[in-house]
């Protein structure tokens, strides 16, 4: 599939790994750079999103996607993205999203707004009391990240990891590296660690980004 991700914002939490290993499937280890682990909470613009030789469609190709995840690497050694969570306001995408990839997608009723470098975004999940509310902009210039460092650590992954079952699937996702800025956060919210097992971390991220976005070929998972 292709598909664009925009105005990227990237939220992270220094996390014992211990913790996160024990919300882990068989065959994943958590990931850690100098022996940290991080939990991160990513919202952005899914656009155009399309199978080969398809053109985008209204109904199904633009959307907006709220996701938690952690990081990981599988028993051959490859690092990726593990997804707690994939919330959406597209319905047949989340249904989609489940049934073929495997994937940990929520409906949610989300809203944002994009205007003089600032997104807003709103989510609330299906059956959810409460609302996620995010409002950041980019605070430097973007730049590629530098391999080796935190910030190439965080989001140059190109492997995800989804369960079906006892199998782990992983699907390979191939994009240019991403251009990043630090980001000033006015407002986040952590509703989503306790919607997926978390406690509140009572702080504001130990680390933020933002990305004006990439251009993403994602292939097929498969019990590999």
């Amino acid at each position: 599939m292709f598909q664009r991700w925009e105005d990227l914002l990237f939220l992270h939490w220094k996390w014992d790994p211990v913790e996160i290993q024990c919300t882990l499937p068989a065959g994943l280890t958590v990931d850690t750079f100098c022996g940290e682990a991080w939990l991160g909470v990513v919202p952005f613009f899914m656009r155009s999103i399309r199978p080969a030789r398809l053109p985008p469609v209204p109904w199904l190709s633009y959307f907006l996607e709220l996701n938690v995840r952690t990081y990981v690497v599988d028993d051959r050694g490859r690092p990726g993205v593990w997804f707690y969570s994939l919330d959406c306001n597209r319905s047949i995408a989340v249904w989609l999203a489940r049934n073929r990839f495997h994937l940990p997608y929520e409906h949610a009723a989300m809203r944002a707004t994009r205007g003089g470098g600032v997104v807003v975004y709103h989510s609330r999940r299906r059956g959810a009391e409460g609302e996620s509310h995010f409002a950041y902009r980019a605070a430097s210039a973007p730049v590629e990240s530098a391999a080796g460092s935190l910030e190439f650590f965080l989001v140059e992954r190109y492997r995800l990891f989804a369960a079906a079952g006892p199998v782990i699937r992983s699907g390979r996702v191939h994009h240019v590296p991403y251009r990043l800025s630090t980001a000033t956060v006015d407002a986040f919210s952590t509703d989503l660690f306790s919607l997926n097992g978390f406690s509140d971390p009572g702080r504001p991220a130990d680390h933020a980004l933002v990305s004006p976005g990439v251009t993403v070929s994602v292939y097929a998972l498969g019990a590999d």
